[in-house]
């Protein structure tokens, strides 16, 4: 299976499956005497991690991170650094009558389409569970923005769930940890609690939109035609699990807007170019403008639910299917972290580009 990893200077390569005896990546790329720890790792497995609140899938895995190359008392050496992280819950009988049944809305019947063969306990390499590897090399991203360019915020919130979206009036970050839904509207994780208990509860599932802000991104990264920053940032989210769609900035609303609308006028403050809007997301011709980059994305609802659903099997008989075990009601709620750590690993990789090239 090919296309396994992601970046060019900074490069990750994941690997394992879903239920098999781990899964991690291979992070080449980091600049070697970037202070690194299991700990700087962990702090960022842990918000991502299953089993949290009953929104979200009830697998219980700790999700321990092992540091098996790349660091020399606790610096980076510059060689790729090598991740480990244990699968500890397994239930393989969850998903034994799959074995020859395709999941609707799945990545079953394309896998075994292309492959021949597929690994049908939970999804294999399709499945969630591969993410958390590429927060773990997002961890690492971070550290080389952190290193490089100082002080790089890079948040993300839950905006919308099905058919509940913020009231942006209302937008607290400090609001996001305090909720199982990361929202940055307290009112509107009250709303997703109930709306979500229906769904779970009917044997349904729902969709979600992320947003993903960088704020302290300096102007210059990026370049132009093909190697655009946004290009790359739509291609990390688009990688993730269940996105169906992409936007930077205004995005598609931009659409419906004049070009004056549209145009984020300029003005000098103290001897800098101040924007007076931010419809480009932070992003114009493919290279940043020092403004915050603002990326969404749209999870479809999880695939994997309760309710009969028509399909086939691998020998062309038609059949119903209802996928038991244990499963998001709302995987959106978990690609939060997901989002941080694609745009932390697209921005790494294009700082160090951006380094290679004007120093």
């Amino acid at each position: 299976m090919s296309a396994n990893s992601f970046g060019q200077l900074f490069r990750f390569t994941t690997w394992g499956e879903s239920h098999g005896p781990a899964i991690g990546c291979v992070v080449d790329g980091a600049p070697p005497r970037l202070p690194l720890r299991e700990s700087d790792i962990q702090h960022w497995l842990d918000r991502r991690r299953p089993g949290q609140s009953r929104y979200t899938t009830q697998r219980q895995e700790p999700d321990q991170v092992k540091i098996l190359s790349g660091v020399f008392e606790g610096l980076t050496t510059g060689t790729p650094i090598s991740l480990q992280i244990e699968n500890v819950d397994q239930r393989e009988k969850d998903y034994g009558e799959l074995k020859d049944r395709f999941r609707p809305g799945h990545a079953d019947y394309t896998y075994w389409a292309k492959y021949g063969i597929r690994d049908y306990r939970g999804g294999g390499r399709s499945s969630a569970r591969e993410t958390a590897s590429r927060v773990a090399a997002g961890a690492i991203a971070r550290k080389v923005l952190e290193h490089g360019l100082g002080a790089v915020t890079i948040r993300g919130a839950l905006v919308r769930i099905g058919p509940h979206a913020i009231d942006r009036s209302r937008w607290d970050w400090n609001a996001v940890e305090d909720n199982p839904f990361w929202s940055p509207d307290p009112a509107a994780a009250k709303i997703w609690a109930e709306y979500l208990d229906g769904v779970r509860k009917s044997g349904s599932s729902a969709g979600a939109v992320i947003e993903v802000v960088a704020s302290g991104v300096p102007a210059g990264l990026g370049a132009p035609i093909y190697g655009k920053l946004d290009a790359d940032i739509a291609a990390a989210m688009m990688g993730i699990n269940a996105v169906k769609g992409v936007e930077i900035g205004a995005g598609f609303a931009a659409a419906a807007l004049s070009g004056e609308e549209n145009a984020d006028e300029m003005r000098m403050e103290g001897g800098k170019v101040s924007f007076l809007s931010n419809n480009a997301g932070g992003i114009l011709g493919g290279i940043s403008t020092g403004q915050d980059i603002v990326v969404r994305f749209a999870v479809k609802p999880t695939s994997s639910i309760l309710n009969n659903r028509r399909s086939v099997t691998a020998g062309g008989e038609n059949v119903e299917i209802s996928t038991k075990g244990r499963h998001d009601p709302c995987v959106g709620i978990r690609a939060v972290p997901v989002g941080e750590a694609m745009l932390a690993v697209v921005l790494a990789d294009h700082f160090l580009r951006h380094r290679a090239q004007v120093g």
